[in-house]
């Protein structure tokens, strides 16, 4: 028989799970990875002079695959940017180490998805073979939370590409935005990656609260569903 039990400290161990699950997801995806040199409608760099006339200045961003750039093609609408995906393939992926970003943080990130998935029944189901799943899920949110260290680490060294030059200028390189500055997507991945180990400790505390004498006493009471605070 499934005994429902909800805690404070298991509720929020599982809705951090899947917000983290989800920041780093749509991190992964975005293009704000970059935030690259101002450039006037037709492409080119905006001259730094206050010259008169010019179009109203954009910048483009870059991600790991994707990209946001300015459409020639519209002149009337303030939003007039296009997004995707800059690579058709993994091999078109600007730089090796993006490719190896890509691999490590995907990764991550499926591990996180499946751990957010299985939180979700932690309600009900709080062992399986004997083995606590918070102990676990906790376990595979520290590993994650590696992968994503080691993905993070190697993207700046993609800086020196010729996709980022091209975007931050020829003063980028490995480790040196250049003339770029760093986006919103950039920023959630680190902070995902922080609260992942919290989620990964957070996961005893949950373990602990589910596991409790209060519980045990609920449950030897007949109670099938059991919340405390």
């Amino acid at each position: 028989m499934c005994h429902v039990i909800v805690t404070c400290r298991s509720m929020l161990w599982t809705l951090l799970s899947i917000v983290v699950a989800f920041a780093e997801l749509i991190a992964f995806m975005s293009a704000d990875w970059l935030i690259g040199k101002a450039r006037s409608r037709g492409g080119g760099v905006e001259p730094a002079g206050p010259g008169g006339g010019s179009p109203e200045p954009y910048h483009p961003t870059l991600g790991i695959y994707a990209r946001c750039i300015r459409n020639p093609g519209v002149q009337h609408f303030q939003r007039d940017t296009l997004c995707g995906p800059y690579a058709e393939s993994f091999g078109e992926i600007a730089s090796g180490f993006w490719q190896a970003t890509a691999i490590f943080l995907a990764v991550g990130i499926f591990i996180l998805c499946m751990v957010a998935l299985v939180s979700v029944f932690t309600m009900c189901v709080q062992s399986i073979m004997k083995k606590s799943i918070f102990n676990v899920c906790g376990l595979l949110q520290g590993i994650a939370g590696l992968f994503l260290i080691l993905g993070l680490i190697l993207y700046p060294a993609g800086w020196g590409c010729q996709k980022a030059i091209d975007y931050c200028g020829h003063y980028a390189s490995a480790y040196k935005p250049g003339d770029c500055s760093l986006g919103w997507a950039f920023y959630t991945a680190i902070g995902g990656t922080v609260l992942t180990f919290i989620c990964a400790v957070f996961s005893a505390q949950a373990e602990i609260a589910t596991s409790s004498d209060k519980v045990q006493e609920e449950i030897e009471e007949g109670k099938n569903l059991i919340c405390l605070l």
